[in-house]
């Protein structure tokens, strides 16, 4: 991966109304929690249509850090659960060809694919939006059994603690294993889907 050189890599969270919140605490706390050299070297931040207050999954409440017409290029975008929003589906469609990774958490698959971002892709979700995506997204293959799916310059990822696998697949994927795994007992995270080989990545062609 290519690393930004003097500022730090730029994660953007994009955020709507019933935004599911593991989907975007789990990822923000893998990436704040990363240390190269006793720093952080992730810039971490949320993008809605605008900056008025967004009411996500439970009752939680939270600002947006920018509006979609004032946001930073990122060079990673987080993509969680939340309702569809066209404002955040737009930007989507500005912004993804000089993203380094699009990487969606559950059904945050959706807004990639209302954005036309991942035909001809493989992608994963929430198990019980198997069926329901295929209906509603014919074109995009859909693969049941993985906690994610890393397609190169797109990984999309199941619902819930899966989002922590994938997020530490992508800090493993900038700065080795041992940053991951080191990032992982920082955590206290037992979980091993993040291990999951490139050789398995590439077997997935075909849905199941």
């Amino acid at each position: 991966m290519n690393i930004p050189q003097g500022r730090k890599i730029r994660v953007a969270f994009t955020l709507a109304a019933d935004a599911q919140v593991i989907d975007v605490a789990g990822p923000w706390e893998v990436f704040q929690d990363v240390r190269i050299e006793g720093e952080c070297p992730f810039g971490l931040y949320t993008v809605g249509a605008t900056i008025d207050l967004v009411l996500m999954s439970g009752g939680m409440q939270t600002v947006p850090n920018y509006g979609v017409g004032n946001a930073p290029q990122p060079d990673i975008i987080i993509s969680p659960a939340h309702s569809n929003c066209p404002a955040i589906n737009r930007w989507l469609q500005l912004v993804s060809a000089d993203t380094a990774i699009l990487a969606s958490v559950c059904t945050g698959v959706n807004h990639l694919a209302e954005a036309g971002l991942l035909d001809g892709l493989t992608v994963t979700t929430y198990h019980s939006w198997f069926d329901g995506f295929i209906e509603k997204f014919p074109g995009i293959k859909v693969h049941r059994h993985q906690r994610f799916i890393d397609q190169g310059h797109v990984i999309t990822a199941g619902g819930m603690t899966a989002c922590i696998d994938m997020s530490l697949h992508i800090v493993k994927r900038y700065f080795g294993y041992e940053v991951a795994e080191n990032t992982a007992k920082l955590l206290e995270y037992e979980g091993h889907g993040w291990q999951q080989s490139s050789a398995l990545k590439r077997s997935l062609l075909e849905p199941v």
